[in-house]
């Protein structure tokens, strides 16, 4: 009876034990187990309407159909190019249920913002996405095509007036690019930015602006409806489905396309930083992803780890050079 007491004893523990290993899920994300542990948050650092939020609603919706049961969060934190939102999620040190959403733009407004904090104080989860910028007018203006739009451009640049995103982002490089490549000074464009997609939609639909930036994406619902015709895109081939050259096509020897992709807060632990990375690399194989691309326009850009570390840090440098060329910063 004593060795069947000390038996149901010693089972006891070892059942204990292997309760307490199955609970752990082997360390969480390396492991697939247990991360994440409680809802994870998307930060889209911009206004709603957004190629940022855009992008982040399509991952909540994606991650919410299999990849996370624990429920997945989208918030917005608007101004500044991002870098508001950047400056948060910066202090979240350690917080590895948070990601947040950024790209192209964030890179150019870190500089002509003389942002305090940068990229490099992040952990580089993914490049998502690339997108083509669209150069658009509404429906009822006289400007049937880009030549037309050019010639008012040349001939008195203040005059025409370009809604877009935040200052020294992508769509206020395009702009600037195009400016310099027919002949005009980059530094006279009358470039209104603003901090979210639905914001600059809106001017352009007033009338409030003559033309309009940003990516395909952004407008495709509009063009589709008759609201904004697409002057032309910038990427290096035509957007299928979108009647618009590219500027090559119309004459203008440009050629941008903008990424987006997702970072995290600094000094996150190993096992949390690959379950980050787990979790968005499933959300990317996933049919779920595959259809939001092709119902957004978004090119597959995906890299993860030291590949999209490395990138993230020759963008900067080669933005840097840009906007100095572009005389958007010192």
């Amino acid at each position: 009876m004593r060795w069947m007491r000390l038996s149901a004893v010693g089972l006891g523990l070892m059942l204990v034990v292997a309760g307490c290993v199955n609970d752990s899920g082997g360390g969480g994300a390396s492991g697939g187990g247990d991360f994440p542990s409680r809802t994870l948050r998307i930060m889209a650092p911009a206004s709603p309407g957004g190629g940022w939020d855009q992008t982040s609603r399509a991952a909540q919706q994606v991650l919410e159909q299999g990849v996370v049961d624990t429920g997945v969060e989208v918030f917005n934190v608007p101004q500044a190019g991002g870098t508001v939102g950047l400056a948060q999620l910066v202090n979240e040190k350690g917080n590895g249920h948070l990601l947040m959403t950024m790209g192209l733009v964030m890179v150019g407004a870190i500089q002509t913002n003389k942002s305090q904090v940068t990229l490099d104080q992040t952990t580089p989860i993914a490049r998502l996405t690339s997108e083509a910028e669209a150069i658009v007018v509404p429906s009822k203006s006289r400007y049937q095509t880009l030549d037309e739009l050019v010639a008012d451009f040349k001939a008195n640049p203040g005059k025409v007036s370009i809604a877009g995103g935040s200052a020294g982002g992508t769509d206020q490089i395009l702009a600037g690019l195009v400016a310099k490549a027919v002949g005009v000074d980059p530094k006279k464009v009358n470039y209104i930015p603003y901090s979210g997609g639905g914001e600059a939609l809106a001017a352009i639909l007033g009338g409030k602006v003559a033309a309009g930036i940003s990516g395909v994406g952004e407008f495709s619902d509009q063009i589709e409806a008759g609201k904004l015709r697409a002057l032309a895109v910038s990427g290096a081939e035509r957007v299928e489905g979108l009647d618009a050259p590219t500027l090559k096509e119309a004459g203008v020897d440009v050629e941008l396309v903008n990424w987006r992709g997702m970072v995290a807060p600094p000094e996150l632990s190993d096992s949390d930083r690959d379950g980050l990375t787990r979790v968005v690399t499933e959300m990317h194989d996933s049919q779920g992803w595959k259809d939001a691309l092709a119902k957004n326009g978004w090119e597959d850009s995906f890299l993860v780890g030291e590949e999209f570390k490395r990138f993230l840090a020759e963008e900067q440098s080669r933005i840097n050079t840009v906007l100095a060329d572009l005389g958007l910063v010192g």
